[in-house]
């Protein structure tokens, strides 16, 4: 028996096996796993609590031992099969660590357990930072995971949305959770920072806010909204760009600096798919979904960010219990969603950005009673924002080619006599 398994999860059932499939069929490389369903934040912008889908009243706060056994055979099988070698398991909520150090020891024990040989397993915990302390860290070196924290930027910046159900600001806390994850004796967890972007709030500042915290990698953002729900700042139809501004401001700074303190996964992957690379996040690029989301009941859905839509868009009447994760990929919500080029609207498989802006996040592009067959409602800013980094990577490879060429002995220019 591994050393990572308990007893009970030995005895508890037999395993669920699939024949090998070694096409090139979706697969499920991310797996997000809400063990805790409520918070103890009450962010105005949180796409769980303040948007369409209410479904987290009829979940049950902390996923049951059960469920993680279910979760993990699943998972189990559905790698076995695909042959994957890598897969990820992010903890999730509602807030995470309201479910307590001993289930979130109970479930990456079962999870790690029940993994086939030769498959490895990554896992990431994103947390508010409110309860993270040095028994979470004790916890979170044991069993290898990573820790990501959702903060805004200093004091003002991150108290604007990110509040307690009275009204107190969180970044107190969060700031001292911040500092003792970066310490050197448990930088190995850090994995980064989640802030969402917010138009009041200065973009540089922010940046150099979240500098502060010595961060490995940074996430921006953009706030949820559709063409029914526009975010803030964005009208519909309006060809301004406020947010393409916003990024722009903390895409220069960042770029420039020499050297450069931390990553940015929207700038990185942007760049990396403006050099014919893929990009690294479900807000930019074509990528099929590989992401799935098991709820605290066991639930199987899609994409988490689709609350933002409808009752009913992550919706697919499955579970861990009677469905394997395959069955699940094949549900019309998640096979019937159309992928890549196919997915975007006549707009965008004209724009010359195309292959950088992938048409945005998939739940950006909704229109009630029209469904998802449109550009996203940031598509102004994109566009603006995937236009200048161009023209910004473009001059530095021009700028590098003429040095280049500038060398003596390069391919086209004269030898001096006597050489």
């Amino acid at each position: 028996m591994s050393a990572d398994a308990s007893p009970s999860a030995a005895r508890r059932r037999p395993a669920v096996t699939e024949p090998p499939d070694t096409s090139t069929a979706p697969r499920v490389r991310q797996l997000v796993l809400k063990v805790h369903s409520r918070c103890n934040l009450a962010c105005d912008y949180c796409y769980v609590y303040r948007h369409a889908d209410q479904g987290w009243r009829e979940r049950p706060r902390v996923i049951a031992s059960a469920t993680v056994a279910r979760v993990a055979d699943r998972l189990a099988a559905h790698v076995a099969r695909h042959r994957t070698d890598r897969v990820r398991v992010v903890l999730h909520g509602g807030e995470p660590l309201l479910a307590g150090v001993a289930v979130l020891d109970r479930t990456v024990r079962t999870l790690r357990a029940a993994m086939p040989a030769g498959t490895i397993l990554d896992v990431v915990m994103q947390t508010n930072g409110l309860l993270l302390d040095e028994a979470v860290l004790a916890l979170c070196h044991t069993h290898g995971i990573d820790v990501g924290v959702s903060v805004d930027g200093g004091r003002t910046a991150n108290d604007r949305h990110r509040r307690h159900a009275d009204g107190r600001g969180s970044f107190t806390e969060v700031a001292a959770a911040l500092r003792l994850l970066a310490r050197p004796e448990h930088r190995a967890r850090y994995a980064g920072l989640l802030c969402t972007v917010d138009l009041a709030n200065d973009p540089v500042s922010v940046y150099r806010s979240l500098l502060e915290f010595d961060p490995p990698l940074l996430d921006l953002l953009l706030p949820h909204g559709n063409w029914s729900a526009p975010p803030p700042g964005r009208r519909p139809g309006d060809p301004a760009t406020p947010y393409a501004d916003w990024l722009i401001a903390v895409f220069d700074t960042w770029y420039r600096e020499t050297p450069r303190r931390t990553g940015i996964r929207l700038f990185e992957s942007l760049l990396a798919l403006l050099l014919g690379g893929r990009g690294g996040t479900q807000a930019l690029g074509a990528a099929e979904p590989d992401i799935m989301t098991i709820e605290t009941d066991g639930t199987i859905e899609g994409t988490d960010t689709l609350k933002t839509t409808t009752t009913s868009a992550m919706r697919t009447g499955l579970d861990v219990f009677r469905h394997s994760f395959d069955e699940a990929l094949r549900h019309p919500s998640l096979a019937g969603r159309p992928t890549g080029l196919a997915a975007l609207a006549a707009a965008c498989r004209a724009c010359p950005v195309v292959g950088a802006c992938g048409g945005g996040l998939y739940a950006h592009r909704f229109r009630d009673g029209a469904g998802f067959a449109h550009p996203s409602v940031y598509c102004p800013d994109l566009f603006r924002l995937i236009g200048h980094v161009r023209s910004v990577v473009t001059a530095d490879l021009d700028a590098l080619r003429r040095r280049v060429a500038a060398q003596p002995g390069q391919p086209g220019q004269a030898v001096p006599a006597g050489r």
